[in-house]
């Protein structure tokens, strides 16, 4: 997966594209793209071995703006309460309502 993503150049390592072989060092930030948000970590130091999971956050530091988190969850609620996953097109009635809601609005600016 992570492989896949520096291929498409979605990976920097201090601002440049990392390769998939790139090495890391402690205080290397790493920046990448997940879920619709730029994430951006911080090495701190490089485990003697693989480990854990749960012990992966002693070598990283999440750096990534909480703003960016919470207007993510807007989206995902943004999209949940128009029209439920697996509905389909939206019907005729649905476009009609689409449309008067947005005149509607048009016209409370302008006012």
């Amino acid at each position: 997966m992570v492989t896949e993503a520096c291929k498409k150049n979605h990976i920097t390592v201090n601002g440049q594209v990392a390769k998939p072989s790139k090495e890391v060092f402690p205080t290397d930030k790493i920046t990448f793209r997940k879920d619709q948000i730029t994430q951006t970590l911080t090495v701190l130091d490089v485990p003697p071995n693989r480990v854990g999971a749960k012990l992966v956050d002693l070598y990283r530091k999440d750096e990534t703006p909480l703003e960016v988190f919470q207007h993510l969850e807007l989206l995902k609620l943004s999209k949940e309460h128009y029209r439920k996953t697996g509905e389909g097109r939206p019907t005729k009635k649905d476009r009609r309502d689409l449309s008067d809601y947005a005149t509607d609005n048009e016209e409370a600016l302008e006012d």
